[in-house]
């Protein structure tokens, strides 16, 4: 089948040749992935409009001891919208149900894992600048939930969901840091 020629092509995103798809957010993105009950937390936030990867950047930067102010780089933004989001809708469309598109929901879902390291990857590129705070561990706790409050889609979100975020804020402290050396 050929592609109607005449259909809008966007431009394709172009990513920083030094890119680090294994980096310190990746690791601590994987480390919280283990923790007993953060993806639970994570993904019933994500059905409410939340983004995991906002809330893995929060986290992370707060074990860090800096602050998430909610800005991203437009190619993070750019590379969910366009990439992550599409790949998860595909993914999404398929029935769990045993059936002839279960090795296509299964590919999807590698891709999708693939796209979600792509995204973090841009994120570590723009954040791994910041300069960390000194931040006492007692402190983190705080500082991760301030991050996630930054996190929400909207104020409303994160009003709905405070004892959700006082759940994750605890896990994400537990959380191994991914290392130390900058933000």
């Amino acid at each position: 089948m050929r592609p109607d020629m005449t259909a809008f092509q966007p431009n394709a995103i172009t990513l920083p040749g030094n890119l680090e798809p294994d980096n310190p957010l990746w690791r601590y993105a994987l480390a919280c992935w283990q923790t007993p009950g953060l993806p639970d937390l994570c993904l019933s936030l994500q059905v409410n409009g939340w983004n995991v990867t906002r809330i893995l950047c929060a986290g992370w930067l707060g074990q860090q001891g800096c602050r998430f102010t909610g800005q991203e780089a437009a190619t993070v933004t750019e590379w969910r919208s366009r990439v992550t989001g599409q790949i998860r809708s595909a993914r999404q469309a398929l029935s769990r149900n045993p059936g002839p598109a279960q090795a296509l929901r299964k590919c999807l879902a590698e891709a999708e894992l693939q796209a979600e390291q792509t995204e973090l990857a841009l994120a570590w590129y723009t954040l791994k600048a910041l300069a960390p705070e000194a931040s006492p561990m007692e402190k983190r706790h705080t500082t991760i939930l301030d991050n996630l409050m930054a996190a929400a889609p909207d104020d409303n979100s994160a009003l709905i969901a405070g004892d959700s975020l006082a759940s994750l804020a605890k896990l994400l402290a537990r959380s191994p840091a991914g290392g130390l050396a900058t933000c």
